[in-house]
């Protein structure tokens, strides 16, 4: 739901800011904090001048403790507050693991639905920034997988925006993944007012009727240039934004593909036990007789993400990209 319509350019990094910005003004239960989030801003600067405007009780830093930063967001989300925090990097969240899965996944189901856990952990993710170990992971299936997380995923500063606003107010817990690679490689026009965007539904960018592809985060952006030569070529390509993780847009994704009947999904993470491999069950379970070539897969390789010299060979390209497109229209 959109608000008043003034507009500024902002790139993700920007758009995430105000979205904290203007919940920490409107709600007094909002607190952000976590790695060098407080006086620094986080180390992408995400946090940026939240802290100077809003309070050092409100925006704070966290010792480097991934376990104690989410077990401390329960207590708090369990006390009235609506924590949201930073975990540093996408390969720093597995020490925090047992504490999402054991803890801020079950309390709902634990207490019968007595007690929520209104938070949000939001950190960095995915390749393409030549980092270092444990700094270019997705581990968006894992996530996916746990009964009782919410995992959003945007790939736009107007989506980024509406879809943080939307996870800060909702009462179930999010795991909010940020496109480390788009966080300063794209700008767009948001509104500066306050909106929200629906967690779970997907976003057509593009209507088509050769082949459907579905992405998300940094993909999409490559995605848009594969559609560029696969214009060139005569296809006409229907490119599906997911924006949810979970819970997926089966309906947009089921009705692109009984038009198109035929699906090529893209995202890179490794390829084995993906959110690739649940949406081609999805297309296969409900909308099999409507296919005309066999789903593909456009990911990761089943290996850890190459350091900088060899990262180039790991990351998909939108070469990659349109030679799938091609080869399952021409199936």
């Amino acid at each position: 739901m959109e608000g008043e319509q003034k507009m500024s350019v902002m790139t993700l990094v920007q758009a995430i800011n105000n979205a904290l910005d203007i919940k920490l003004a409107e709600d007094k239960t909002v607190v952000v904090y976590g790695e060098d989030a407080g006086v620094e801003g986080g180390v992408f600067r995400v946090t940026e001048g939240l802290q100077q405007k809003h309070g050092v009780e409100r925006v704070f830093d966290s010792p480097l403790a991934e376990s104690a930063i989410v077990g401390t967001a329960i207590g708090m989300a369990l006390s009235g507050l609506r924590p949201v925090v930073e975990l540093q990097f996408d390969g720093f969240t597995y020490p925090g693991f047992n504490q999402i899965v054991s803890h801020v996944a079950r309390m709902n189901n634990r207490s019968r639905g007595l007690f929520k856990a209104p938070l949000v952990i939001r950190f960095p993710y995915g390749g393409g920034i030549n980092a270092l170990e444990h700094h270019s992971e997705s581990p968006e299936a894992l996530y996916a997988h746990i009964p009782g997380l919410k995992v959003v995923i945007p790939s736009t500063p107007h989506d980024a925006k509406g879809l943080m606003i939307a996870a800060i107010e909702s009462d179930d817990p999010i795991i909010f993944m940020e496109p480390k690679r788009i966080y300063r490689a794209i700008k767009q026009e948001v509104n500066d007012g306050k909106f929200t965007i629906p967690i779970g539904k997907a976003k057509v960018l593009t209507e088509g009727t050769d082949v459907t592809v579905v992405a998300f985060g940094a993909m999409i952006r490559e995605c848009q240039k594969a559609l560029v030569m696969a214009k060139e070529a005569g296809i006409s390509v229907e490119l599906i934004d997911l924006r949810t993780i979970y819970p997926i847009d089966k309906e947009t994704i089921v009705n692109s593909v009984k038009k198109t009947g035929k699906i090529v999904i893209v995202a890179e993470a490794p390829t084995s036990f993906s959110v690739g491999a649940e949406l081609m069950a999805i297309v296969n379970e409900e909308a099999f007789l409507h296919l005309e070539a066999p789903p593909k897969r456009v990911m990761g390789f089943d290996t850890i993400v190459p350091l900088a010299k060899g990262e180039h060979f790991y990351m998909i390209t939108p070469d990659r990209i349109f030679y799938e497109i091609e080869r399952t229209v021409n199936f």
